[in-house]
């Protein structure tokens, strides 16, 4: 049995994540900015708000899953959009946020030489460079970068990294459009989680297990 934490459980992606875990036996602590409904409270922005969650999990962890995000600027135009604001919260969320729940997680990860899972996107690809939306795909570059680097560092403690591309996902992220339902894109990412090893930690794949360019 795994036991694991997904954050931004509260819906989409991480709903499904954290239900299809759990069908299986999976014993997994879901977070949302608000909390309730069985999920702990963590606002990733907040360094008070993630040290609590640290300090909350004890014992070893086997995974966890950096899912919680958001994609603000998708109407935005090159000449009068994309405001200061929108890069901060940006990447408050999509980046510091997930350096700082992993920071807070590490001793738990370390007790049980687990696996770190960050949910990127083929947007933040340099190599799929589509253009627009430029706060979100830096951040997920950002993202991929991290885990990337994270690999590198934690590799030592047997902890291995993946960055991953969920899908094109039919979510409140993306208006409900897309090619895949949540729970399609867990099942693959789950599969991708579970054979991560530190044989392929650093990669950054998409949910059906394509290698994907950084």
């Amino acid at each position: 049995m795994t036991r694991a934490l997904v954050t931004g459980a509260s819906r989409g992606v991480g709903a499904a994540l954290k239900a299809r875990m759990e069908a299986r036996g999976d014993e997994v602590i879901g977070t949302s900015t608000s909390g309730g409904d069985g999920l702990m409270q963590l606002d990733v922005t907040d360094p008070a708000s993630v040290a609590d969650l640290g300090n909350s999990v004890t014992g070893p962890l086997d995974l966890l899953v950096c899912n919680a995000g958001i994609f603000p600027d998708r109407h935005e135009r090159l000449d009068d959009g994309f405001p200061a604001e929108m890069w901060a919260e940006s990447f408050a969320v999509n980046v510091t946020g997930v350096f700082l729940t992993v920071q807070a997680l590490l001793p738990a990860l370390r007790d049980a030489r687990g696996r770190i899972a960050i949910l990127s996107s083929q947007m933040g690809s340099s190599e799929k460079a589509g253009g627009g939306s430029y706060i979100y795909r830096a951040s997920k570059a950002a993202s991929a970068n991290l885990a990337r680097n994270l690999a590198t560092d934690l590799r030592s403690d047997g902890i291995a990294v993946g960055a991953y591309h969920p899908g094109w996902v039919a979510t409140d992220m993306t208006s409900h459009k897309g090619e895949l339902s949540p729970e399609q894109s867990a099942a693959g990412l789950i599969d991708r989680f579970d054979a991560l090893t530190l044989d392929t930690t650093g990669c950054f794949q998409t949910w059906d297990g394509r290698d994907h360019p950084f």
